[in-house]
């Protein structure tokens, strides 16, 4: 069985609890990912590693249904978010459903021993969930110049955030000038020397970093309880990384908002994340502290990630790679999806390499640390 927290552990200091999440796409359900679980606590910084194609993005898209429509589906599974201000939404909600104006309305709010109820986002009324994204749980994407409007001030649009969010009009005085003094307050925490600069600017006139800077800001605006950061830096060179990803994480700390960082790289995943979940082929192989996960891995295929990470002071010589590559979702097995590329596997005998690539998914072993997880029939 997959690793699930507890509902009493998982709402109690949790935003998000992702629980057996599969998502299938096309007429014929191929499916991408595979009972995925984890769940998010209040104010940390939690990444999702994988290779291309793992379902990582997949997977943080679902938690939104931002998915295209009507190819995707989720399958199965619960995405339980624990918000601040949707009991209003939920009870309005439940209203409705009374009335008659909404259907099973009561398959979306789970109760919880919590002062909070805790929502099923895979379930909730498109309506309510509209109330959620922006407001509750912020999305930052890969390329911020089409995430922005190009022929509208930086200013115009981050003060729209206050035009279509309640949650960010609460955050701010009722003066007239406030949403801007706000504005800029957050502006010169992203950094910004200049915010006048900045704000009388069109998007092409900023840099990429500048860009996802304000994307930030525009993010953070209704002081949401979640940020979605899907490979923020990818389009940005190294130094733009560090500084952009420094002030993701001081902004977040800042506003107490929790961090979901989408990436490949390993190196940001050490510097940045309080936790860390290792997916590869649809299922997450490895979840636990980033030091511990680092210092400490516990699957074959988190070990060779790791080992294939260049070190700066070693002696020149090849780097390390892992033979083979991930398969493709029409060629995933029920067991063991690692085991053809798992050294570890080849080392075993014949008997447990056949359970390996049996039909039973691999079990969970844990490590001293009660939330260092893996699942892998050699452990």
């Amino acid at each position: 069985m997959p690793w699930i927290p507890s509902l009493e552990t998982a709402m109690s200091n949790t935003v998000l609890s992702v629980k057996d999440l599969s998502v299938a796409f096309g007429a014929a359900r191929l499916q991408v990912t595979d009972c995925v679980s984890f769940d998010i606590h209040a104010g940390e910084f939690f990444a999702l590693v994988g290779e291309s194609g793992c379902g990582k993005s997949v997977t943080a898209m679902s938690i939104l249904r931002l998915l295209p429509q009507p190819s995707a589906k989720i399958v199965s599974g619960e995405v339980l978010f624990a918000p601040s201000a949707i009991q209003d939404a939920s009870q309005g909600a439940i209203q409705n459903a009374s009335q008659g104006a909404i259907q099973n309305v009561s398959q979306c709010v789970i109760p919880s021993d919590s002062e909070e109820s805790c929502i099923d986002l895979s379930k909730l009324p498109l309506k309510e969930l509209q109330k959620v994204r922006g407001s509750e749980i912020a999305c930052i994407f890969q390329e911020p110049m089409q995430a922005l409007n190009p022929v509208v001030t930086i200013k115009k649009q981050l003060l729209e955030v206050f035009k279509f969010s309640a949650r960010a009009r609460s955050m701010v005085g009722s003066g007239k000038d406030a949403p801007e003094a706000e504005v800029r307050r957050m502006l010169n925490l992203a950094g910004f020397t200049d915010p006048d600069r900045v704000l009388n600017s069109y998007p092409h006139e900023l840099s990429g970093g500048m860009l996802q800077r304000v994307c930030i800001v525009m993010a953070l605006l209704p002081r949401p309880k979640l940020i979605i950061a899907d490979e923020p830096t990818t389009a940005l060179d190294v130094t733009v990384q560090a500084q952009v990803l420094a002030v993701l994480k001081e902004m977040a700390e800042s506003t107490g908002t929790a961090v979901l960082l989408i990436t490949h790289n390993m190196g940001i995943v050490s510097q940045y994340a309080n936790r860390v979940a290792v997916m590869y082929a649809g299922r997450i192989v490895e979840v636990g502290p980033v030091r511990e996960v680092i210092n400490n891995p516990l699957h074959p295929y988190t070990q060779g990630l790791l080992a294939a990470i260049p070190e700066s002071h070693s002696e020149m010589k090849n780097l390390k790679s892992i033979p083979g590559s991930v398969p493709h979702p029409k060629d995933f097995v029920s067991g063991c999806r690692f085991a053809d590329r798992c050294e570890r596997c080849s080392k075993l005998s014949a008997d447990a390499q056949a359970r390996c690539r049996g039909n039973e998914k691999p079990p969970r072993s844990q490590d001293s640390e009660a939330d260092h997880i893996a699942f892998c029939y050699g452990l």
